[in-house]
């Protein structure tokens, strides 16, 4: 389960996720190996043929995360928890530490695999895929690389 802030306006425009053309989580996955192409943002269904699902801790779309309130981000958490108990994902993905430091209720976040972990599943924690982050393509997608041997028990 991969799991984001909000929807950008444009993914609330067209109705999927990650729509933004400058985002870049649909070459991040094919580059990490997560999926067998480069799928498009009106794809983003078919990630459930490969056992993934999408969704945000917070469904109002805005131009930046930094607009979502913290009223919405508890809401949003609360969901999300009820999402995660039930569908169970072996691994969340969380596209963004701020997204796991609302979800945990943390300060302190490393990437990758998370040793206290909110729920019963392995929580892993990734870089925005927003254009607006600052580090190299190579780094974030080595970062997501980490994800596969954790779906297959590697």
């Amino acid at each position: 389960m991969f799991v984001g802030f909000n929807p950008s306006i444009r993914s609330a425009e067209t109705g999927h996720h990650f729509a933004n053309p400058n985002n870049r989580f649909w070459k991040i996955l094919n580059e990490a190996g997560l999926t067998p192409r480069k799928y498009s943002s009106e794809e983003d269904v078919k990630l459930l043929d490969l056992g993934y699902g999408l969704t945000n801790i917070v469904a109002r779309p805005t131009k930046e995360a930094k607009e979502i309130t913290k009223e919405e981000y508890e809401v949003g958490r609360e969901q999300l928890i009820q999402k995660v108990n039930t569908f169970k994902p072996k691994v969340i993905c969380f596209v963004g530490k701020g997204v796991y430091q609302q979800y945990a209720k943390k300060q302190n976040v490393d990437w990758g695999v998370q040793d206290e972990p909110v729920s019963d599943q392995v929580e892993f924690v990734a870089p925005s895929s927003s254009g607006l982050v600052r580090m190299k393509l190579i780094e974030v997608v080595g970062i997501y690389k980490e994800i596969h041997p954790l779906l297959t028990n590697e």
